[in-house]
């Protein structure tokens, strides 16, 4: 069977607009630097990594062995010793996210759900999904939890477990919550650290502050209990996946031996695809960590740039500290529709990501867009 010459063309027109967007989406975190052409023999098979990749399930067409070191690999990056982690390859950063938040409930099945007014709008499904009581705490100016918010709401509800979702990286602002901050105030609040969880999204994040001089807290021995970093944003992805990371001790509470795979199921989705812990691990192997570490800075330099030279010519702009989002006003339609920007009533953004660093052009033709569209007063906010 072929397909109809009409759909052969629906496909040719989809494949160029694919070609034609793949680098133009300046306001989404998604790195389009990736080559994984020597994994295409590979889509003929039905990989599957249903169960724990420590195990052996009956199903041997999966790919356990390179998930395990992409596990070992983040372990190392986010400081906990591998022996006594645990996580997975998930389909994204909000299954990590509600692994986290699962795994607290689970270990505080009354406490209270803490997260910021600048927090991914996933976390709004995840507590009804979990049916977790939650508390919505206000944000600083820059995209920062309200400390002294979160304080005044953790001492109102003492008698409850507080789980922490702290942001290493707001969706919009690139502003990453103060763990030092957050483990004081619960100090502070009468809590040990037996008695709270905390969990840190680290969606982008994630693969920005192992590989910079000076970051900010965002690490297991920052004290943290669970991480989600997504695998199709900085590091880049034609699918998008993710890393869940956690304690082992954790993980044994919700542990289930399935006999129809002969396999412990520790996940949320059960069957996983097979393919992305692949390519997760090609791409840790098919780079050094000093050309990672380039990489990056060479990122963070570019959104410095950006910042410099919207401020020159009148755009207010301005980044947190260790982030590669750049904000600034909300412009006219036509401007965000033209380079694929993400924005609210207020402000936009445009995120520095791997395949930037060699597309200056289309970044300075932003800036200059934003330029005459603030001086013809169309900017929306």
């Amino acid at each position: 069977m072929q397909l109809s010459a009409q759909d052969q063309q629906l496909l040719h027109d989809f494949f160029q607009t694919c070609k034609l967007n793949q680098f133009n989406n300046i306001g989404y975190p998604v790195s389009a630097d990736f080559n994984y052409q020597e994994l295409e023999k590979f889509w003929q098979f039905s990989l599957n990594n249903c169960g724990d990749w420590a195990g052996k399930a009956n199903y041997n067409l999966n790919t356990f062995r390179f998930e395990k070191e992409v596990m070992r690999y983040f372990a190392e990056k986010f400081q906990i010793p591998f022996e006594t982690s645990w996580g997975y390859v998930t389909n994204g950063g909000t299954e990590g996210n509600m692994y986290g938040c699962y795994l607290a409930r689970e270990r505080f099945p009354n406490g209270i759900l803490y997260f910021s007014e600048d927090t991914h709008y996933s976390v709004a499904k995840i507590v009804k999904l979990l049916r977790i009581e939650h508390r919505v705490v206000k944000s600083l100016p820059n995209g920062e939890i309200d400390y002294d918010d979160l304080q005044r709401l953790i001492e109102r509800n003492k008698n409850m477990n507080p789980i922490i979702f702290a942001n290493i990286g707001t969706t919009l602002y690139g502003a990453i919550d103060d763990l030092n901050k957050i483990k004081s105030i619960l100090k502070n609040s009468g809590f040990q650290k037996d008695e709270y969880y905390l969990h840190a999204d680290a969606a982008f994040h994630g693969m920005i502050l192992p590989f910079v001089d000076s970051p900010q807290p965002y690490a297991f021995a920052d004290g943290i209990d669970s991480i989600s970093v997504s695998g199709h944003k900085m590091i880049g992805a034609p699918i998008p996946c993710g890393v869940v990371l956690t304690k082992k001790e954790y993980v044994e509470k919700i542990s289930v031996a399935v006999d129809y795979i002969v396999a412990d199921d520790k996940t949320i989705t059960g069957s996983r695809n097979g393919l992305t812990p692949l390519m997760l691990w090609y791409a840790i192997k098919s780079s050094t960590e000093q050309e990672k570490e380039i990489r990056v800075k060479r990122c963070l330099r570019l959104a410095e740039y950006a910042v410099e030279k919207l401020n020159e010519k009148g755009v207010p702009a301005w980044k947190n500290l260790n982030s590669t989002i750049v904000v600034f006003p909300t412009p006219s339609e036509s401007v965000w529709r033209k380079y694929g920007l993400a924005n609210t009533v207020k402000h936009a953004h445009l995120i520095i990501t791997g395949h930037m660093i060699d597309n200056i052009e289309l970044l300075d033709q932003l800036i200059d867009d934003l330029a005459v569209d603030m001086e013809s007063c169309e900017f929306i906010a």
